[in-house]
């Protein structure tokens, strides 16, 4: 597959935009060429939202207009949209291959398998996160375009609030290993990087899947003890009982 470009469109929140540099260092390691979104390309993959009405309605938008970039192209749905409203997106004809958010970290792979069944469908794969227990690792993602990096150390909520469709998106709380957080953050201060932006769906019940009592604040702690990193970020994702919305605020 080597020599295909590929593009990104990422909605939503800083956890989608940490995931989407995870997908793009994943492709050029695969030797992929990355483009930009209004550039020819031959796969396109939208990173989608579903946190508001609005949100949904820019994803499927997204989508559409693809097909007007490049009419050849593979088109792929990715995130929290196309996990929980599969059926819609299985409507747009457009889309070729519909990814749920677990399904990011190996979309080399089912983007390479579905181009070697040579497919003239849209096809989904897509995992029940409501039964994952364990937090999906992408490994030390270094890339990103700015001058801050976006680390993402916990995903799902366990709160299920009766306006709020995050859980049912993202699955229960999962905590990332915090061996897992210094190595990645290690990497980053070498290549120059000053400042992390600390995000995670609910990020304050970081630590509450883990056993040892290791929460949040030992986190920020070991992370304050990396040589190189001058400012430590929190990206806190909150919910509010107006449209199914996610209020997001950075300390």
């Amino acid at each position: 597959m080597k020599n295909k470009k590929v593009a990104f469109y990422t909605l939503g929140c800083k956890v989608n935009q940490y995931e989407t540099n995870a997908m793009i260092q994943e492709f050029k390691n695969s030797g992929y060429e990355i483009g930009e979104f209004d550039d020819i390309a031959d796969i396109y993959i939208v990173n989608t939202c579903t946190v508001t009405n609005m949100a949904d309605r820019k994803s499927r938008q997204m989508l559409r207009k693809v097909k007007e970039l490049s009419t050849n192209a593979i088109l792929v749905a990715c995130g929290c949209y196309a996990q929980v409203a599969k059926d819609d997106l299985e409507k747009i004809s457009e889309i070729d291959l519909i990814l749920g958010t677990n399904e990011k970290k190996d979309i080399v792979k089912y983007i390479e398998k579905y181009i070697n069944e040579n497919s003239n469908k849209n096809k989904d794969i897509i995992t029940d996160v409501l039964h994952e227990e364990e937090y999906s690792d992408f490994g030390d993602v270094t890339f990103t375009e700015k001058t801050r990096a976006v680390i993402k150390v916990q995903d799902g909520c366990d709160r299920f609030c009766s306006y709020c469709i995050i859980p049912y998106a993202r699955g229960h709380i999962r905590s990332r290993k915090s061996e897992s957080v210094i190595s990645e953050i290690t990497k980053i201060a070498k290549e120059g990087i000053k400042e992390v932006v600390i995000t995670g769906i609910h990020l304050a019940s970081y630590g509450r899947d883990f056993n040892n009592g290791y929460m949040l604040i030992d986190l920020l702690e070991n992370i304050n003890e990396i040589e190189g990193i001058k400012r430590i970020r929190l990206r806190i994702i909150r919910a509010n009982i107006n449209n199914r919305r996610v209020c997001k605020k950075t300390i």
